[in-house]
Formats: structure tokens, C-alpha cells, sequence
């Protein structure tokens, strides 16, 4: 059986519906114009062919088991946002995880950073955008705000959230348009903000705990772009309290793993003049590896390519305690016509954490894709990088 299971509603999707099944059904029956039966079959493929769009519209997603939940992860928003002709896929994305929330049971949804494609940019050059950074950053804010009140959203920075365009410095907007107060959801499950390099507590570095459903509690970390040692610290010293040891632990990053078209190896270095960095492979060393309970690493960053390889990876290994650290890297920027494309053909995740408190299915689907009857065929990513299971 699939692990995914589709919509089984029989309902017309069509207008044509009813009028397709009548001309097979005549077709099938009258010897007037098709004499032959591989004449009858050919019209019957043909008809098929025409109906496929809305018929494969049915498959729309749902829970593989109703006691599930799941959690949405949003790759890097920067290409969405920059252009004023790509905002309504982002608003068709936000809409989208809102609508289906109480389908899907969704009680979490993630972004993986590069909110805006430059932090501080008066004069778009129309190349790389034609939207300035406060159009930008009105944009991202527009979108999650119809989330506020209705679900919690945590979401890491990137390196195109700070300096001018692209982390000169690490100064950031980021607070001013996500306040820790804003969404009171997330403001529940707060735990902890550390400073950012101002010295202000923001959402820059935050620690949450969730208590889901089904399964053990959360202790989730966001973790600002190529974190500074200070925050490294602060991290492992929350994690390794006696009162979060059997929490399993969630770290999300902006940047950390390479694609899958790179081995999946962990970044060791990157070309950003910002002070104390921690790259990915001493991120591991210094947080994930000597933890035991965190177990969940999710980043975005990466597109080495414009296709989906060069946008995903996945690499699991054991921290001290011999547990599983499952390390995850999702985006899709360069996807629907490279950098300066539509910004990411709709692509998203679908965690489904099931009852058995050790299983998360990844599924990922485009709400873009799926909205039209020409492309809904399109709207699955079913390759084994795009769909597989996590088993702590």
C-alpha cells in the first residue's frame, strides 16, 4: 500500500465529468462510426487523456492515519518575496497550510530562512528583484500574519536576513517584523531567547518546547544564521538539562548540510565576514554530536543545482548517546527558472509525525502545481530523496 493515501471522493471535479463518461459509454455500445475495437479503444484513451488533469486533482493530501499530525516546513522564501510578480505563490503557500490545517492535524509550521533576499536595499535594480528590502520584508510578514493567532511558526534567519544584502554584518530587520509578542501560538511555547549581536533578545535565537498530540514533547531550537559560539553554548546547556532528557531535541538552521549532489556532507566553511561563526560540520562537533536527545536537524541555504537534487539532502548518524540525528536539508529558490525564476514552483513539506511517537513520513508537494487541472498530475515529488521516512 502507499504510504501516501489520495482523496477518495467520487464527486464530479469536472464539468465535462458526466459528458466524458456518456461519450465512452456510447462510444462502447454504437457500431454507427467506430466499427472496430481498436478503434473504440483508441477514443476511450483519448477521452482518458482529456479527463486525466481533473481526475488526478482528486488526490489531494490527507494523514496516512487520522492520529497523526504534521508539522509544514517552508523553504527559503528569498526569490518569492523579491519579485512583485512571484508574492502570490507565496500567498498561495501560507494560504494553502492555513486552509488544510485541520485536514493534515497541523500543529507546527517551519521556515528555513532568507526570509527577503536583501535586508537592506533601498534601490532594486530589477535584475535581482524588483521589490526593496522593506517591500520585501512587508511581504514575508504579510504572509505569515494570516498564520498569526491560528498556528505557531518558527522561523530561522539566513544570510540574506542580515547586512545589506547578503550578511556583510549581522545586523537584521528581522525583529522589527517578528517580535517574539506577535503570534501569541508561538509565544506560548516559548521557552528562551538568547541576544542577538546587538545584545537584544529576540527570536533570532530561541529555544520552544511542544507537546504534540501523540509522541515525546519537543524542544526545539532556531538558530541564527552561522551561529556564534556564545549561542553554540547556550544551545548545548538548554539541551542538556535533566528536564528536557527525554524530550527529543529539534534544531532548525538555515545553514548546515550540502545537497545531495555534493555528498551530503556538512559545510565547513563559508565566504561571510561575520564574527564567531559555527558552520555546520562544528555545529555538529560542538552541539549535536556530544547531545543526547537531539535528534532532528533541519536547514535550507543550498541550491546547487535547479533541479531537486540540488536542492535536498539527508544524512543520518549517532550522537553520544547512540541515537539517531536524522539531518535534513530542504529548499527549492532556484526551482521554476533559477535564481531570478518564480522562486520555488510552490514546493513545500509535509512532516507527518505518526501515533507510534518514532515515525515521521516526508512527503513533498507543491500547492501551486496542484491548483490547476494542466499541472496537478505534477504536484507529488515521489523520487526517494522527495519521500521517505524518518525512523528514530
Amino acid at each position: 500500500m502507499s504510504w501516501w493515501r489520495a482523496s477518495t471522493s467520487t464527486t464530479p471535479i469536472s464539468p465535462y465529468a458526466d459528458f466524458v463518461r456518456k461519450v465512452i459509454s456510447i462510444c462502447s455500445s454504437t457500431t454507427l462510426v467506430l466499427t472496430s475495437k481498436p478503434s473504440i479503444i483508441l477514443l476511450k484513451r483519448l477521452v482518458l487523456l482529456f479527463l486525466l488533469p481533473w481526475t488526478v486533482g482528486a488526490q489531494v493530501p490527507v494523514l496516512s492515519d487520522p492520529n497523526s499530525w504534521s508539522m509544514i516546513l517552508l523553504p527559503d522564501p528569498q526569490n518569492y518575496v523579491k519579485f512583485s510578480q512571484n508574492q502570490p505563490i507565496l500567498d498561495l503557500m501560507t494560504s494553502w497550510i492555513k486552509e488544510n490545517a485541520a485536514r493534515l492535524n497541523t500543529r507546527l509550521v517551519l521556515c528555513t530562512g532568507d526570509l527577503v533576499d536583501q535586508n537592506l536595499n533601498a534601490h532594486p535594480d530589477g535584475t535581482h528583484g524588483n521589490q526593496t528590502s522593506t517591500q520585501q520584508w512587508q511581504a514575508v510578514s504579510r504572509n505569515f500574519e494570516k498564520l498569526d493567532g491560528t498556528l505557531p511558526y518558527i522561523l530561522a534567519t539566513g544570510n540574506h536576513d542580515y547586512g545589506m544584502k547578503n550578511s556583510e554584518n549581522r545586523y537584521s530587520q528581522f525583529n522589527s517584523y517578528f517580535p517574539a509578542e506577535r503570534n501569541a501560538q508561538t509565544a506560548a511555547l516559548l521557552l528562551e531567547m538568547a541576544p542577538n549581536e546587538s545584545g537584544v533578545p529576540t527570536l533570532e535565537n530561541a529555544c520552544y518546547e511542544f507537546t504534540p498530540p501523540v509522541g515525546p514533547k519537543l524542544l526545539l531550537f532556531s538558530l541564527e544564521f552561522l551561529p556564534r559560539t556564545e549561542i553554540v553554548a547556550w544551545a548545548k546547556q538548554i539541551a542538556s538539562q535533566p528536564r528536557f532528557a527525554n524530550h527529543r531535541g529539534v534544531v532548525l538552521t538555515h545553514s548546515f548540510l550540502r545537497s545531495m549532489l555534493k555528498k551530503n556532507e556538512r559545510i565547513d566553511t563559508e565566504p561571510y565576514p561575520l564574527s564567531r561563526p559555527t558552520y555546520g560540520q562544528q555545529l555538529w562537533e560542538k552541539l549535536l554530536a556530544p547531545s543526547r536527545n537531539l535528534q532532528f536537524l533541519i536547514c535550507g541555504h543550498v541550491a546547487d543545482s535547479e533541479g531537486h537534487e540540488g536542492h535536498v539532502g539527508y544524512r543520518e548518524d549517532p550522537n553520544a548517546a547512540g541515537k539517531k540525528v536524522a539531518q535534513m536539508l530542504f529548499n527549492a529558490q532556484r526551482e521554476g527558472g533559477g535564481w531570478h525564476g518564480n522562486g520555488g514552483d510552490g514546493w513545500l513539506r509535509i512532516l507527518e509525525f505518526l501515533p507510534d511517537g518514532k515515525t515521521i513520513q516526508v512527503r513533498t508537494f507543491s500547492p501551486l502545481l496542484a491548483a490547476s487541472p494542466l499541472t496537478r498530475h505534477l504536484a507529488w515529488r515521489t523520487e526517494s530523496f522527495d519521500s521517505f521516512r524518518i525512523a528514530f
